[in-house]
């Protein structure tokens, strides 16, 4: 059985070498991205595209299988990163393993030196390239949350069982504001941070106004003194590609007023005026009270999310302790 630990207040303090943590815990605006997924064997493949990235953002996006298309995993990706002194947050999904594998891989990343994780249920395979394949969910993303926060702060397996030593991570999950039922999505992030979520990475913010109601109703149920969220803010590189996110993408809202900016310029143009948007989406998220970071997301587009970071005056990016205390208590 699943234990019930809050997820605000665990029973101990837990000290980790987090970069991400100790900059959130110090008040700093954040900045993370995504690494562009890899269908490679070779290292290099991972270090060629993140290191545009490197002293650009705070932490690295590693994603499982995302879209529920095959890629490398993120367990070895983040530790490609780890090797080459970029911090990465690696993502797990509990839609490819049970219990058992889960756990295995949240000890295995620990071991590894990720310090970051951030777990979620993942995209249907049928959305995927492999729409035969099994999804297993064993265990849904709130119980994956537990078990994380059982293995750091009690040192148990699932079954009960005690680790010689417990592993060391600052534990994040994933929320969709634009998902329907609209009213639901505040509760549901509440549920997330009582099974133990401390920062919270969001769905791709197009909608303002939408965001805004969400956020709003987010303070309302007293969860900004409790969980760091990060609002995902896209790289439009084409008209093209605002189109297929509003009309291919489940939990997307991207306004029409957005789609038709970029279709108002020339097709060369439209990275540039996709560059824009994202400034002043970065802008706009940065005034919201209880928005702690923004994680940028260009597609294969190291060099958008760059230019993004420069034109929202996001660089350069500040130092921090390498050891930052998360949770409470004694």
């Amino acid at each position: 059985m699943i234990s019930d630990l809050p997820g605000g207040r665990p029973r101990r303090a837990v000290r980790t070498p987090s970069r991400l943590a100790g900059l959130l815990h110090a008040g700093r605006f954040v900045v993370t991205a995504e690494l562009s997924s890899v269908d490679s064997g070779e290292p290099e493949a991972v270090w060629r595209r993140v290191e545009p990235l490197r002293g650009v953002v705070d932490a690295v996006n590693c994603t499982d299988n995302t879209g529920a298309h095959v890629h490398m995993s993120s367990l070895a990706a983040a530790h490609l990163l780890v090797e080459k002194g970029i911090e990465p947050i690696m993502q797990l999904a509990a839609r490819d393993r049970n219990r058992l594998a889960l756990q295995a891989d949240l000890l295995g990343a620990a071991a590894l030196g990720v310090r970051n994780i951030l777990l979620m249920s993942g995209d249907d395979v049928t959305a995927g390239d492999h729409p035969e394949a099994r999804s297993i969910y064993d265990i849904d993303s709130l119980q994956l949350l537990q078990v994380a926060r059982n293995l750091r702060d009690r040192g148990t397996y699932l079954s009960g069982r005690r680790l010689e030593s417990p592993p060391v991570f600052f534990v994040g999950a994933v929320e969709n504001p634009f998902a329907p039922p609209l009213d639901f999505r505040p509760f549901r992030l509440q549920k997330k941070v009582e099974a133990g979520a401390e920062f919270i990475q969001t769905q791709l913010v197009f909608d303002l106004a939408r965001f805004h109601a969400f956020m709003g109703r987010v303070e309302d149920l007293g969860l900004l003194e409790r969980v760091f969220v990060i609002a995902s803010i896209g790289i439009p590189r084409s008209a093209r590609g605002t189109h297929f996110m509003k009309e291919k993408v489940p939990g997307l809202s991207v306004p029409d007023d957005v789609i038709r900016r970029m279709e108002s310029v020339p097709p060369l143009q439209q990275p540039a005026e996709g560059i824009r948007i994202a400034i002043e989406l970065v802008e706009a998220v940065r005034s919201i009270r209880g928005i702690s970071g923004v994680h940028l997301i260009g597609i294969k587009w190291e060099e958008g999310v760059v230019r993004v970071a420069q034109g929202a005056g996001l660089l350069p990016r500040p130092v921090a302790e390498v050891v930052a205390t998360v949770g409470g208590g004694a």
